[in-house]
Order: C-alpha cells, then sequence, then structure tokens
C-alpha cells in the first residue's frame, strides 16, 4: 500500500508543472485570446501575473443555477478586450428582481 502511495506522489508531482501552466492572455493579441474561447467553449486562462479565470463562450458552458458575466481581459494590444463570459451564481438581485 505505501509503495502505491508512494508512486502516486511522485506521478502528481511530475504532472504539476504541466498542468499549471496556462496560455496567459497577456502574450494573446485579443483576437487570438476570443478565438481560443469561441474554439474551446470554454478555457481556463492567465490574466496576468497569478491571477487566472476560467472563460466560456456562451452560457451553456455554466452550471444551469449560474449566468454570464461579460468579461473583459488584458490582451497584448488591447487593454480591455472581450473574449466571452465567466459564470457566475446570482445573488437577490443580481438578475432576477428582489424576492
Amino acid at each position: 500500500m505505501r509503495r502505491v502511495l508512494v508512486s502516486l506522489a511522485v506521478l502528481t508531482a511530475g504532472l504539476s508543472p504541466a498542468l499549471a501552466q496556462r496560455p496567459s492572455t497577456t502574450n494573446l493579441t485579443c483576437a487570438q485570446a476570443r478565438a481560443l474561447v469561441t474554439r474551446q467553449g470554454a478555457a481556463v486562462l492567465g490574466t496576468g501575473g497569478p491571477t487566472f479565470d476560467r472563460f466560456v463562450r456562451d452560457r451553456s458552458f455554466c452550471e444551469a443555477t449560474e449566468i454570464g458575466r461579460r468579461a473583459f481581459v488584458p490582451t497584448r494590444d488591447t487593454p480591455g478586450c472581450f473574449v466571452g463570459f465567466t459564470c457566475y451564481e446570482p445573488s437577490r438581485g443580481d438578475r432576477f428582481g428582489d424576492f
């Protein structure tokens, strides 16, 4: 059992750097960033430094209870490029009025 756990830990440690790499919008043009989200439907993109978010083409890539919020990110050629939407869980008064 211990050998299996050690093997699993070594395998996971070897994969971590590859999993941590994601495209950064600051290295892409606005058109490239928008095309990436459009082509994949949903993508996790770095937005400068250690920050990142998940961007989606449309609400169909969100959970059933989530709605989309327009997302603007810094890119190589545009400081506020519209790349798609981010999904979020609305709170009272966000969209459906006060209850």
